[in-house]
């Protein structure tokens, strides 16, 4: 019953992504589509924090990796094609994070933590100094791309964007989450949680703690790479930034606003941040003030994020309830 109510919510938001491009303006619809791009990347941080209790201060590396995948696809080999530029990104975000996260599995709490920050600030470094390869502070050109061999030559750039490239996004994002999905309810999802929860009493049940925790990192860093490149495409640029440790703390804080207990809560906090930071942004200069506050002020009264408010109001409403109830007198002796 809960999975055909799952199944049922999934295919409904889905269709109101769908049904996006025909109710809202241009504008708004192309604000869907870093949400797109933040959705995977953080499908695979929620992979390691959610269901693995490893919390990554340097995930934007990933996301780095994989804009910088786009951008010398399409602008460095003259390769258009979006599908070899996520392969791009694939490898990359694999070849780094095989040496990467064969030291960081070794860690867990804050030790893992600094570990991470620690690869993205490096790679952060080399993006920003290596002027020649990366193009420094100025970035790297991502030219605009085909998709499945399909160049749309009649559309301009905002027409491509909320058009094909909407919908392939869309497509992209729906048949990843549909293959996390299947990795966190598989026997792995369930190690992961396993040595999560006590790792000592996992590895006696014969789970490869430190094997377990690896794949995660890669299964991670894949998500985070391609991720990087839906980003990518809509802007026209990769910039170092995207590897900084700031954008690393805006992924970790759109999970917890959306719930990293929760499969669908970091996709929410994603949209709900983008959403939020473009209102914001349009009200007033002082606008990052008023979004940390908001956002503060959201987790403050939400521990669990915006995905455990129902069961939050459900809790106080039946607190509310016990508490009118007059309690029986005591019986006479």
């Amino acid at each position: 019953m809960k999975r055909a109510a799952a199944a049922a919510l999934a295919l409904a938001a889905v269709a109101a992504f769908a049904a996006a491009p025909f109710v809202l303006g241009e504008y708004r619809t192309t604000l869907l589509l870093p949400v797109f791009g933040y959705g995977v990347a953080l499908l695979g941080f929620n992979l390691l924090f959610g269901y693995g209790g490893l919390l990554s201060f340097g995930h934007a590396l990933f996301v780095a990796i994989g804009a910088y995948a786009a951008a010398v696809t399409t602008g460095v080999w003259r390769i258009e094609s979006f599908e070899v530029a996520l392969l791009a990104a694939t490898g990359a975000g694999l070849a780094v994070a095989l040496p990467v996260g064969a030291l960081c599995a070794r860690y867990t709490r804050i030790f893992f933590g600094m570990l991470t920050l620690a690869f993205g600030m490096l790679f952060h470094s080399f993006l920003f100094k290596f002027y020649d390869l990366t193009g420094g502070d100025q970035g790297m050109r991502v030219r605009r791309p085909t998709l499945l061999g399909l160049e749309f030559e009649a559309l301009d750039k905002t027409g491509f964007l909320i058009g094909p490239f909407y919908w392939y996004c869309l497509a992209l994002a729906a048949l990843l989450a549909l293959l996390m999905w299947r990795v966190v309810r598989s026997p792995f999802g369930l190690a992961l949680r396993a040595q999560r929860d006590n790792p000592r009493k996992a590895e006696y049940l014969g789970v490869e703690v430190h094997r377990t925790r690896f794949l995660a990192f890669l299964v991670a860093a894949v998500f985070g790479a391609i991720g990087g490149a839906m980003l990518a495409v809509p802007v026209g640029l990769a910039d170092p930034e995207l590897a900084f440790w700031t954008h690393s703390g805006t992924l970790v804080f759109m999970t917890v606003l959306g719930g990293f207990a929760h499969f669908t809560g970091p996709l929410v906090g994603a949209l709900v941040y983008v959403l939020l930071q473009d209102s914001l942004v349009a009200m007033t200069p002082y606008w990052r003030f008023l979004l940390g506050a908001v956002l503060a002020l959201i987790v403050l009264a939400c521990p669990q994020g915006l995905m455990g408010l129902p069961a939050l109001i459900r809790a106080r409403i039946v607190t509310a309830r016990r508490g009118q109830v007059a309690p029986r007198p005591a019986p006479a002796e």
